[in-house]
C-alpha cells in the first residue's frame, strides 16, 4: 500500500478481538500497530506473563483518507469502527503520537494507562472492590482521590483509587 498521503487511525474492535482484527488487516497489506503490554498473571496453579493490548478494543492503521481505504478497513473481521469526530468523519491520529507510543513501548515494560484525569471530573469506578462508584476525581499527594457529595446532608466523603480502576463519565 502507498504511504504518501497515509495518515493514522485509531480503529475500534470487537472485545477480545484486537490480535483477529490485527492479523486481517495485515493480510489485507494495512499497516497496523498493535501495541502489546506483558502482565503478570495468576491462575490457581501457575503464575505466567500474558500480553495484553496496551489499549483495550482499539488498535492503529495507517491509511489514505480516502472511503476505499476506510471501507477496506471496515471490513476485516473484528473491525467495528473508525472513532470518528463530528459527523462520523474519522479523526487522523498525530503521526508524532504514534512516534512517541512507539518509542515509550520500545524503552520501557512499566507502562500503564492513565485516563486523562482533571480535577473535578466526573468518573465511574470500573474495577476492583468499589467497582460501580461514582463521584468526582480530586488530586492528592501523590494519587487521586474520589469523592462521592452526599448533597442532603451537606457531607463528602473521599477514598484513594488508582487511576487504571476508573473512567470518565
Amino acid at each position: 500500500m502507498e504511504s504518501i498521503g497515509c495518515k493514522w487511525y485509531a480503529i475500534y474492535v470487537r472485545s477480545r478481538h484486537e490480535g483477529v482484527a490485527y492479523g486481517q488487516l495485515q493480510k489485507k497489506g494495512v499497516e497496523s500497530y498493535l501495541p502489546l503490554i506483558k502482565r503478570n498473571r495468576q491462575w490457581k496453579d501457575r503464575k505466567k506473563m500474558v500480553e495484553f493490548p496496551l489499549f483495550p478494543g482499539y488498535l492503529f492503521v495507517r491509511v489514505n483518507p480516502c472511503p476505499s481505504d476506510f471501507v477496506n478497513v471496515l471490513k476485516a473481521r473484528g473491525v467495528v469502527s473508525l472513532v470518528s469526530g463530528e459527523q462520523g468523519v474519522p479523526v487522523p491520529v498525530p503521526d508524532g503520537e504514534i512516534d512517541s507510543l512507539k518509542l515509550m513501548m520500545g524503552k520501557g515494560d512499566d507502562l500503564d494507562i492513565y485516563p486523562a484525569l482533571r480535577e473535578g471530573v466526573r468518573v465511574m469506578v470500573r474495577r476492583g472492590p468499589l467497582n460501580g462508584a461514582a463521584g468526582v476525581i480530586i488530586k492528592k499527594e501523590d494519587g487521586y482521590m474520589l469523592i462521592v457529595n452526599i448533597e442532603i446532608l451537606g457531607r463528602s466523603i473521599g477514598v484513594k483509587v488508582s487511576a487504571e480502576d476508573i473512567e470518565a463519565v
